[in-house]
């Protein structure tokens, strides 16, 4: 993660530069597909080459932006193409449609938090030093990448039909697996015993919120946008109300 400040609403990431590829055919689908991974008709996972490497980071930081921004009925994949300096037709060499684009997009997304929870909430760890680290994990996601915070939330109030399969299969393993960590340190008198399940979800929504809720943040705070010192604020707020969880550490 970056340690620069938020990126504005008005500007695209700032890895989405101008690039040149050749595209190809297109293919179109109508409906919103499920998140899942790109794969071979095998089944296998789709192997990148090199021009897809360089190209589908620029695409996905591109329609990011676009899509946390204007959602997914306000996109068109014209906007995207133009952020990347590209025309159209190469999107739709690497992504049938604009759904399968958004679909991407999101499992991307979802992949980074995902990975950011097993790194820092690990019994290798110590609790409060994992769970600190999990914390500014998650602010520096809302701080640097606010538009892919506010995608995702705008999924879910539309009514998470993106993200279904996730959240029931995918999530849950996942809050089940962090659980077993957590009772751990339960059990060794490391953490108060507490609801773990509901303890990650006021996390999630806490940090996410610096970004989801920008807007009334400035207003409170009396200047847009949030400055880092703000962000560093919000961690200290969280860490003073987590210590007590953890006793024999704080």
């Amino acid at each position: 993660m970056t340690e620069s400040l938020a990126t504005p609403i008005d500007s695209p990431p700032d890895d989405a530069s101008p690039a040149k590829t050749h595209g190809g055919s297109s293919r179109q689908v109508s409906d919103r597909k499920a998140v899942i991974a790109p794969r071979h008709k095998s089944g296998r996972p789709r192997k990148q080459s090199a021009p897809r490497q360089a190209m589908v980071p620029q695409i996905l930081n591109a329609a990011e932006w676009t899509f946390g921004t204007r959602g997914l009925k306000g996109t068109r994949l014209e906007e995207i193409a133009a952020l990347c300096a590209i025309p159209k037709a190469n999107i739709l060499y690497y992504y049938g449609s604009k759904e399968e684009l958004y679909n991407a997009t999101l499992a991307r997304l979802l992949d980074i938090w995902l990975k950011d929870a097993d790194h820092w909430l690990s019994p290798q760890r110590e609790p409060l030093e994992g769970v600190e680290g999990y914390l500014r994990a998650k602010i520096a996601f809302s701080r640097t990448r606010p538009e892919g915070s506010r995608l995702f939330a705008q999924e879910l109030l539309s009514g998470g039909q993106m993200v279904r399969d996730f959240l029931r299969h995918t999530l849950r393993a996942h809050v089940a697996r962090h659980d077993l960590v957590f009772r751990d340190w339960q059990a060794r008198g490391l953490m108060t015993p507490i609801d773990t399940t509901h303890f990650l979800s006021l996390l999630w929504s806490g940090t996410q919120a610096y970004a989801d809720m920008q807007v009334q943040f400035e207003a409170l705070l009396g200047h847009a946008p949030l400055r880092d010192s703000d962000f560093e604020t919000a961690v200290e707020t969280f860490m003073t109300l987590l210590r007590p969880l953890f006793p024999r550490q704080a």
